[in-house]
């Protein structure tokens, strides 16, 4: 005799008896029957069951960001080359945090695009966070080992602002704070941004910096291990081989940006063109000071002389516009369209930014510049990386349930001139939303920090309410894609 609790629903004894019946049936079925029966019933109960546990999707943490800022890019073995990427992102950090207008104790993590890393040593992203102040950390060799095993302790331990041994302030990031280096070529300041947002968002963290930082100036050559057994050897440029050259198709990524040109019809007097426009807008953004606002400036000391201090970009004006039409093609010398004037640049140059929950906004009194509405990646054949964004796009406004007549401002990284305008011919959107205070052909395209700049770009000069979405390409075959909007 079967026995029932009163407590038991009609559907939990259907469920019961279901299984009472397939207990029974086990001694006289076959097991094909048995898999049968036993697979219908999984099904019933996956429908019912299941999909009522999951139907309601957590909520996640709104995510804004609360500071922006960049270093000057120099050019190629220029103002900056003597600068170590670490070092310009420890500046980025530091400016950042100080704009933040927060307690250094307060950022949990740092996660900071860097491609070339070559060179660098270990953890660049750790680097740059501990160098970012004048804390005890760059004062341990005034001390013996047995200050830094118990310094280490108490900043584990306890985060105060001052340091318990030598009564040094703590300016730089605490000791404890864990640091993570993200490469995804071009698009890896931008995927820092996308990754701590991720963390915010599910509550991992409260608190972040994310951002990106390049030395183009300071990357090395490379030999292979193995010694020669006759002959001369070979040296290989890192710039070109790990930053922009297609591992699948061996050429450069400009030969993909013909390819592209190709493809998308477009000729060498319309990238001229945007090039041309490109330099103007941005000489125009540095002269009304739309340009300065974001940016902190980097101190070089000198020997026996006073410190160089450079606060603004380097390659803008760098442009004669006369010898634009006239250079020749760098990639492809029959019908070629790339040039050095239409390409963006080999720079140097570092971006942070300070981003939180709204919950840690609050508790901190701190107003938003912006929050993190939608972002998403996306993947094409290697060869057509420059029209990556276009695909990235679209999954960002779907998300965010945006269309793309409202988005007031683009930034679409200028990796080559192509780039920007295949993106706006696939797109189909307003050309001069785009880029309206120039881009990499003219400001310079350190390619661990471009990512970061346009996303910190648009944080500054956006108006109330207003929506921005920035795109960028990266080698591979990729691009990711960040939607925000300004409080």
């Amino acid at each position: 005799m079967l026995t029932v609790s009163v407590h038991y629903t009609l559907g939990e004894l259907k469920v019961k008896f279901a299984l009472l019946c397939m207990q029974f049936s086990i001694a006289i079925m076959t097991s094909c029957a048995l898999y049968n029966t036993r697979t219908h019933l999984c099904r019933h109960l996956a429908h019912k069951y299941l999909s009522r546990t999951y139907s309601t999707q957590p909520s996640l943490n709104e995510v804004v960001i609360v500071s922006a800022v960049r270093t000057p890019m120099g050019s190629f073995r220029g103002s900056l080359s003597t600068v170590p990427a670490t070092k310009l992102g420890s500046i980025a950090i530091k400016g950042a945090i100080e704009n933040a207008g927060i307690p250094v104790e307060e950022v949990k993590e740092v996660y900071m695009g860097n491609v070339l890393q070559a060179g660098e040593g270990q953890a660049p992203t750790r680097q740059a966070l501990l160098g970012a102040g004048e804390s005890c950390i760059t004062q341990i060799n005034k001390h013996n080992n047995m200050h830094l095993l118990f310094r280490n302790l108490l900043c584990n331990f306890s985060k105060k602002s001052v340091c318990d041994l030598c009564y040094l302030p703590h300016v730089g990031l605490p000791l404890c704070t864990p640091a993570t280096t993200i490469n995804k070529v071009c698009a890896s300041g931008m995927k820092s941004i996308m990754m701590a947002a991720q963390s915010l968002m599910c509550g991992h963290q409260d608190v972040m910096v994310a951002g990106g930082m390049e030395s183009m100036s300071q990357v090395p050559y490379v030999m292979a291990r193995e010694a020669p057994p006759y002959g001369g050897v070979k040296i290989e440029d890192l710039i070109v081989k790990d930053g922009l050259t297609d591992v699948y198709n061996k050429f450069h990524m400009g030969s993909c940006a013909e390819n592209t040109a190709k493809n998308s019809g477009i000729s060498r007097e319309e990238q001229d063109a945007f090039a041309i426009n490109s330099y103007s807008r941005s000489k125009a953004a540095w002269e009304s000071g739309v340009l300065a606002k974001e940016v902190v400036p980097v101190s070089i000391p000198q020997k026996g002389k006073p410190d160089i201090v450079v606060k603004e970009d380097e390659e803008y004006r760098k442009v004669d516009f006369s010898k634009v039409p006239k250079l020749k093609a760098v990639f492809q010398k029959e019908n070629g369209t790339v040039t050095a004037a239409n390409a963006s640049t080999l720079n140097d140059g570092a971006a942070a930014l300070v981003l939180m929950t709204t919950d840690a906004a609050k508790r901190l009194n701190i107003t938003p510049l912006a929050k993190i509405v939608a972002f998403a990646d996306a993947a094409v054949a290697p060869i057509d990386f420059p029209i990556a964004p276009a695909f990235a796009v679209p999954k960002v406004l779907k998300a965010a349930g945006v269309k793309k007549e409202d988005i007031a401002m683009w930034e679409i990284n200028e990796a080559f001139s192509v780039v920007v305008l295949a993106n706006i011919k696939m797109l189909d959107i307003d050309p001069n939303k785009v880029n309206i205070n120039g881009g990499a052909v003219s400001l310079g395209h350190p390619i661990g920090m471009s990512g970061a700049r346009i996303v910190g770009h648009m944080v500054h000069n956006l108006k109330s309410g207003q929506y921005g979405l920035a795109g960028i390409c990266n080698g591979g075959g990729g691009a990711s894609a960040v939607l925000i909007q300004k409080y």
